[in-house]
C-alpha cells in the first residue's frame, strides 16, 4: 500500500515485513520493520499463569445504518451509506473534597460542558474501484471531509512501490546513550599493624 503526502510517501509491504518512509525534500528513505503479529492461539499460550487478563473493552454503542443510494461524484458511480453513532456518555469525574477551611473562599464553579452530539459518518464508495470517493464525518468536534479527486482504476505500476534510485538511506534515529553508572567510592585504607 502506498499513501502520498505533499512532501513524503509511506509504502507498507507486509510481505517484506517493512514500512518505507520516503522524504521527497531530503531524498531519503527510512526503513521501519513491521512487528510480527502473534496468532490468537499463541497469544493464549503466552499468558503468564496467575496474571489477570486484560480488561474487556467497553461495549460499543448501537449504531444505525442508512443506505443513501447511488449517484455520480467526480465522474464515478458511488454508493452511499450513512452511519450514526449515538453520543458517548463520558464517565463522571470524582467529586471534589468537601472539607471547608474557615476563612477560605469556596472553589469556583466549572463552566458547563457542551452536550455530546451524535457522530454521523457519510461514506460514498466507488462501485467499480471499491474505494471511498467522498467521506464526511460530523460530530461535536465539527466536520471532517475527505475527497478523492483523481482516482484511476487499474493496477498501479510496480515502480510506485520501489525506492527511487537517487534516495539515500536515512536510518532510524539513534537511541540515546545510557548514562554511565557512577563509580564506587574508594575503599578506606586500614592502618597497618606494625
Amino acid at each position: 500500500m502506498r499513501i502520498d503526502y505533499p512532501t513524503s510517501s509511506v509504502i507498507t509491504n507486509p510481505a517484506a515485513g517493512q514500512t518505507l518512509l520516503l522524504d521527497h525534500v531530503k531524498k531519503e528513505v527510512t526503513t521501519i520493520p513491521l512487528p510480527a503479529a502473534v496468532p490468537p492461539q499463541l497469544a493464549a499460550q503466552l499468558k503468564a499463569p496467575g496474571m489477570p487478563g486484560a480488561p474487556a473493552p467497553p461495549a460499543a454503542p448501537a449504531m444505525s445504518v442508512k443506505d443513501l443510494g447511488k449517484r455520480l461524484i467526480e465522474g464515478h458511480e458511488v454508493a452511499g451509506m450513512q452511519f450514526t453513532t449515538p453520543p458517548l456518555t463520558p464517565p463522571k469525574p470524582p467529586g471534589a473534597p468537601q472539607a471547608a477551611i474557615p476563612g477560605m473562599p469556596g472553589a469556583p464553579q466549572l463552566p458547563p460542558k457542551p452536550e455530546p452530539k451524535a457522530m454521523v459518518s457519510e461514506v460514498w464508495t466507488s462501485t467499480s474501484l471499491h474505494v471511498p470517493i467522498l467521506s464526511r464525518i460530523t460530530g461535536s468536534f465539527g466536520q471532517q471531509i475527505c475527497h478523492c479527486k483523481n482516482a484511476v482504476g487499474g493496477e498501479p505500476p510496480a515502480s510506485a512501490f520501489q525506492i527511487p534510485a537517487d534516495y539515500k538511506p536515512a536510518g532510524l534515529p539513534a537511541a540515546p546513550a545510557m548514562p554511565a553508572a557512577p563509580k564506587a567510592p574508594a575503599m578506606p585504607k586500614f592502618p597497618s599493624k606494625g
